[in-house]
């Protein structure tokens, strides 16, 4: 099984193919939940726009989240403000503090499951960390709380509170905005020139470009292969628990995550860098084994995350060589906020209005972060492993990921199919098996 809750029962409107070539001001790569937003406001703006999809909109990264709409992103604001000071920390909680109430105004007329949550990150073993982060929390002028967390079937070190934060059906709301959008599904760009994108089935020229597919998939600017790796993730969801009125993560990327909707506990965990070994859903079945004993699984799905060098997004100018040319990346398993903080600053770019926040989600900010050393490390050791298949991305060595029957780039996370068609970007081609 590896069926997404969110897709159940859910009709997205369907596009047509992209065949000839067009002209636009704005054109958007990628039909994800990022993507649909940025083509949703420049419409409000009365800004002409195409968006193309690869294959149908809402079918990658977004139908796979747990769908948690907030701006608790784990430890992150003792962090921001220790790394980078007061101002930027204020930006970044700012730009999703804004993001959520957009959501709220937005989701109030459409049906998309939208529920009212408190959000709390825990500890397992680490009170201190939490206590810090509710102090950084109250500098920036939220009044965050200290919390146990009773729900949970084990005991930790307390939490830190967020009131009011929200979760949602995110396919179900992009069916709801993208039905009147100027949309082409199916239409995978190949390349893009400084003021056009090809496809196999046509040319669009545009006088700018968004790039909104998870991982940009342009090498010669920007270094992303250098400020992004991916990490993958798994989550189950079970009938038959207790009920929980909060949504639950642990500060370690690698814990636990727990959250309830329309009935199901939705657990998620096993995480590991893509290409390397992980729990996976062994990780999940033991945890409800030992705790939720009478849980029948009702859905399992697995996700991939692009994560930047400083727990920051990159939204803004693709890169400085490219001034019509612009990106949005690095969530760092954050989506749903990150995509609606994105689309809303990436179209007041676009549209010439003050663009609040650039400084923080900068794509050209410092790299020099102890991350780049992983990075690296792991970009040389599989380009020297002399084994093969081969990623047509860089050239790294694939792992065979047995879990889910797929080649992995442990490099920039590309993955295939086991016949060797394209799972995940950024290669932009199927996999050369022969």
């Amino acid at each position: 099984m590896n069926k997404s809750l969110w897709t159940d029962k859910t009709d997205l409107p369907q596009f047509e193919k992209l065949n000839g070539n067009k002209k636009t001001d704005v054109l958007i790569i990628g039909g994800g939940l990022c993507g649909i937003l940025c083509a949703y406001f420049l419409k409000q703006a009365g800004i002409d726009y195409i968006l193309v999809e690869a294959n149908r909109i809402a079918s990658g990264i977004t139908k796979n989240t747990t769908a948690k709409i907030t701006f608790a992103h784990g430890l992150i604001y003792s962090k921001l403000i220790k790394e980078f000071g007061k101002e930027k920390a204020m930006m970044y909680f700012k730009a999703n503090q804004d993001a959520l109430e957009e959501y709220k105004k937005m989701c109030s007329d459409l049906d998309c499951d939208f529920e009212i949550k408190d959000s709390y990150t825990y500890s397992v073993n680490d009170r201190k960390k939490i206590e810090n982060e509710v102090e950084a929390a109250w500098s920036l002028g939220f009044p965050a709380e200290f919390a146990q967390t009773n729900e949970l079937p084990f005991n930790t070190s307390g939490a830190i509170c967020f009131k009011n934060q929200a979760q949602f059906n995110p396919v179900k709301f992009i069916a709801e905005i993208s039905k009147d959008l100027n949309i082409y599904e199916n239409t995978f760009i190949r390349d893009i020139k400084p003021t056009s994108a090809i496809s196999d089935t046509g040319k669009i020229t545009a006088k700018k470009i968004i790039v909104t597919t998870h991982f940009p998939f342009i090498n010669t600017h920007g270094n992303y292969f250098l400020k992004l790796y991916q990490h993958r993730s798994y989550v189950s969801a079970f009938e038959n628990t207790p009920s929980l009125r909060g949504m639950y993560v642990d500060e370690n990327l690698k814990g636990l995550s727990f959250s309830f909707h329309n009935n199901l506990l939705l657990l998620g965990g096993g995480s590991h860098r893509t290409g390397k070994h992980g729990e996976n859903w062994h990780e999940l079945n033991k945890v409800k084994d030992k705790y939720y004993p009478d849980a029948k699984l009702k859905y399992s799905w697995s996700t991939q995350d692009c994560m930047s060098l400083d727990s920051v997004p990159y939204i803004g100018k693709y890169s400085k060589n490219t001034p019509n040319l612009f990106v949005a990346t690095g969530f760092n398993k954050w989506g749903m906020t990150s995509s609606m903080a994105a689309a809303k600053f990436l179209c007041n770019m676009i549209s010439g209005k003050r663009v609040d926040f650039a400084e923080v989600f900068c794509p050209q900010r410092s790299i020099l972060k102890p991350q780049l050393l992983v990075n690296g490390f792991e970009t040389t050791k599989n380009l020297l492993t002399p084994t093969s298949p081969r990623c047509p991305h860089l050239g790294c060595a694939l792992k065979w990921n047995s879990a889910e029957h797929s080649w992995d780039c442990p490099c920039h996370g590309s993955r295939f199919e086991k016949g060797g068609k394209l799972i995940d970007g950024p290669a932009t081609g199927d996999l050369n098996l022969r």
